[in-house]
């Protein structure tokens, strides 16, 4: 009979902490005749404060390149990239005797391309930027990579290795619009890989593509899979931005074309390539280069508001009045916790290029941030919720059951201190939650559906940028609280 009425409350519970109105009566007893339960609605202080992570930890999807200077803040975010090449298990190519492609008799490619496709870019599209591709000496090794994982100081570019730069604006004024403008065609930027190139054991070669090429013939078993591709023969290159300023760009893939002449079985010519992609069966890695000492000064000066910044800019630490909520009603049951971050507008902006807001946010335990996102979750409901903005607000209400992160920071605390006299001492961020903005990772929802469906949550590596009303001691952010209890 009870676990009837608590489904009954719950519901009820949910109705109140949905509405925006009808507030006066908080603290206020509401009781039901049927069993004589009791709801109480009662608020609560939450501080908040900006905080700025070292690192986050990076999907294998995100390829990123560019420099710019945020106009809110003047502070500057560079983006680079490391990329490996998928190999399709059993790559075929034709028999040696086919390629009609040779020098000197040897086999020879006649040119090698790495194609970047564009997906979106910030910025100004006619702004040229330059940026360079490296090879890289070894590959880079599997396992969990962070934003600030940089190949540069790893020791991963090749000394003497392949190295080209390229001067490009993403519109290309070199492409007619209306070749542009088919659906057919895909914004990219290439890198003629055409130079000689001499390989680590010094042998020369006439191009890059050429090394595949020959190598292909000589050990067909480096390319069984992506796995002997990447260790015996390629890698994988780095990008990076070298000059230009003021525009990120996003790249969907990255393709490599080795372009070659074969004779067919009917005695015609043709121009085939072998191709390689950067996919997520592969690794790629970002890295992001933050103005850290601008972000700390507008951090330390600012009182009055806290920061949502991507990428690995700012995010909003929250520190929630655990003991009050649970104190407050020992004999009751917590029913319901619900808290929104209002949104306050951009300043004005300086530019057209102002970020935009971060439409998608995660509060989640501070302590529980980098084994979420390493282990490529989806919101529980437990200790990471999810939602998104809605009539300037970031909100969690009864829908969210936020009500159980302050549940399990209250057990965890009990359960710690019981074992261990210093354990708060060892967890000084026992009750707070971080704020921060994120990607949905979605796949299909079935292989005849075009229905895509969430399957995880990702840090957002995208430029975003908003401000909330900070919670202070003297003007702290309200969370609404809804108990129930049996009066018998």
């Amino acid at each position: 009979m009870k676990l009837k009425y608590f489904l009954a409350i719950a519901g009820f519970a949910m109705a109140i902490s949905s509405c925006d109105e009808g507030t006066d009566n908080i603290g206020m007893s509401l009781i039901s005749s049927n069993d004589d339960i009791s709801v109480t609605t009662q608020e609560f202080d939450v501080v908040t404060a900006s905080y700025i992570p070292d690192s986050v930890y990076t999907y294998n999807n995100e390829l990123y390149v560019g420099h710019v200077t945020d106009p809110e803040t003047n502070a500057t975010v560079d983006c680079s990239f490391m990329m490996q090449f998928n190999m399709m298990e059993e790559t075929h190519l034709p028999d040696k005797e086919y390629i009609i492609s040779r020098e000197d008799n040897e086999i020879i490619a006649d040119s090698c391309l790495v194609i970047l496709f564009f997906n979106y870019c910030y910025g100004d599209s006619t702004t040229a930027m330059k940026i360079r591709i490296s090879e890289l000496d070894h590959p880079v090794a599997d396992g969990i990579h962070y934003s600030n994982f940089d190949p540069v100081k790893g020791g991963y570019i090749r000394k003497g290795g392949l190295s080209q730069s390229h001067m490009f604006t993403i519109d290309d004024m070199t492409v007619k619009d209306s070749i542009k403008n088919l659906s057919t065609y895909d914004r990219n930027v290439m890198f003629r890989l055409n130079s000689p190139y001499t390989d680590k054991n010094g042998v020369r070669y006439k191009n890059y593509g050429t090394y595949i090429l020959r190598n292909y013939y000589e050990h067909p078993d480096y390319f069984k899979n992506s796995f002997a591709f990447i260790h015996q023969l390629c890698p994988g290159f780095y990008i990076e931005t070298t000059d230009g300023q003021g525009v990120m760009a996003n790249f969907l893939q990255a393709q490599l074309r080795v372009y070659y002449t074969e004779k067919g079985t009917d005695d015609n010519t043709y121009v085939s390539y072998l191709s390689a992609s950067s996919t997520d069966e592969v690794l790629q890695t970002i890295t992001v280069k933050n103005d850290k000492e601008t972000l700390q000064k507008l951090v330390e000066s600012d009182n009055d508001y806290t920061y949502l910044k991507t990428p690995v800019g700012i995010f909003t630490e929250v520190t929630f009045p655990v003991d009050e909520i649970k104190t407050a009603h020992v004999k009751d049951s917590l029913l319901s916790v619900s808290i929104s971050f209002n949104r306050e507008n951009n300043f004005e902006p300086l530019t057209k290029y102002t970020f935009s807001s971060p439409k998608k946010v995660l509060l989640i335990e501070k302590d529980s941030l980098n084994s979420f996102f390493e282990q490529v979750s989806n919101y529980n409901n437990k200790y990471a919720f999810y939602t998104t903005l809605s009539k300037n607000a970031y909100t969690f209400s009864n829908s969210n059951d936020i009500n159980n992160l302050i549940v399990r920071m209250y057990n965890a605390r009990q359960a710690g201190e019981k074992n261990d006299p210093l354990w708060l001492e060892k967890h000084p961020d026992w009750n707070k939650a971080l704020l921060l903005p994120v990607s949905e990772l979605t796949t299909l929802s079935s292989s005849t559906s075009t229905a895509s469906t969430t399957i995880a949550l990702i840090n957002q590596m995208g430029l975003t940028s908003t401000r909330l009303k900070r919670g202070t001691p003297s003007n702290p952010i309200k969370l609404k609280v809804i108990y129930a209890r049996f009066n018998n």
